[in-house]
């Protein structure tokens, strides 16, 4: 009965994004990746990233802190308090994926390489982010 709550929640956040989904999502980078759960181990600290109710309209300001600064190391932790779902993917298509983030839900890299890299939502476009790891 929970995994058809589940799915039906999940297919109702996919059609009310369907217009903008991007039906071509590229693989996370980094082992173990879920919505849920954390990607690679972390030796230090976690930064909260937040997506704000009405995100879809905030561009810039739709993930806050935007940008996030972290060091080689860290993990960043996307946590989503919109009503809608969301993802968290790296412009580049390689550095990280979060896959979709349902509304309550959280996604949790850790950020192995430094460098400056741009993000955005797959299914809102408009959202976008920057992390910069040093």
């Amino acid at each position: 009965m929970i995994r058809r709550v589940l799915l039906f929640a999940v297919v109702l956040a996919a059609a009310a994004c369907s217009s903008n989904n991007s039906s071509s999502t590229p693989a996370p980078s980094t082992t173990g990746a879920t919505t849920t759960g954390s990607t690679g181990t972390s030796s230090g600290t976690t930064t909260n990233v937040t997506i704000p109710v009405g995100a879809i309209s905030l561009t810039t300001t739709a993930f806050v802190p935007n940008p996030v600064s972290v060091k080689v190391g860290d993990s960043i932790m996307w946590v989503n308090n919109d009503s809608i779902a969301h993802t968290s993917t790296a412009n580049n298509g390689t550095t990280w994926n979060s896959g979709t983030i349902a509304p309550g839900g959280s996604f949790t890299t850790t950020m192995t390489t430094a460098g400056t890299f741009a993000y955005h939502c797959a299914f809102h476009p408009g959202m976008v982010g920057t992390v910069t790891v040093q």
